[in-house]
């Protein structure tokens, strides 16, 4: 197995059987993804090196314009997009192997989650993994500590308030937040208040 052929095998949803071959090669690609974060996170790197452990990480070229604070945590990498003017703060935790795609100008506080694996429900099948992606629209807002849940898609300039742990998915332009987050309200863009 190659790293085309698992990426592609965790895109179509399949489930990961504990001890399979998939399972196996995501295990080396966490030894791998381990290895850069801790590069990452021990010293000081100024923001061109960062920008370059990132890429060496995804496994992708990442616009120039994307800036992150760390500690930044993942046992994958290889299943993260990131867009353009993206901004990651300090001490987030992404679980990328069901596909993390975050949209151009997305900012995303510190110590978020995001998760792209469930557990199989059935007890004596508790191994099996379950990927699903989650998918961060453009100029998102997602406040610290808030948890993004596998499948979920956030609408473009959506609000995520602080603390909250998104199940389902979340309209464009609009606020939800709590736990299990809610709709709060929408967000009216400044031209429109102007005309009410």
């Amino acid at each position: 197995m190659n790293l085309k052929e698992f990426l592609d095998y965790l895109n179509s949803g399949l489930p990961v059987i504990g001890g399979s071959e998939v399972h196996m090669f995501m295990h080396g690609i966490s030894q791998e993804a381990l290895r850069i974060t801790t590069e990452l996170n021990n010293n000081y790197h100024v923001p061109e090196e960062v920008h370059a452990l990132m890429e060496r990480l995804t496994g992708r070229e990442i616009d120039e314009s994307f800036a992150m604070f760390p500690p930044f945590y993942t046992d994958c990498g290889k299943n993260i997009t990131i867009g353009k003017n993206v901004f990651i703060n300090a001490g987030c935790k992404f679980q990328d192997q069901g596909g993390i795609t975050i949209g151009d100008g997305a900012l995303i506080g510190h110590n978020v989650v995001m998760a792209t694996l469930n557990h199989d429900h059935a007890s004596e099948n508790r191994g099996t993994m379950h990927p699903a992606p989650i998918v961060v629209g453009k100029n998102v807002w997602v406040g610290s500590n808030a948890t993004i849940l596998p499948g979920v898609t956030i609408g473009d300039g959506a609000i995520i308030a602080a603390g909250a742990v998104v199940t389902k998915n979340v309209p464009t332009n609009t606020i939800v937040g709590g736990v299990p987050a809610k709709f709060i309200k929408k967000i009216h863009h400044s031209k429109e208040e102007n005309n009410e």
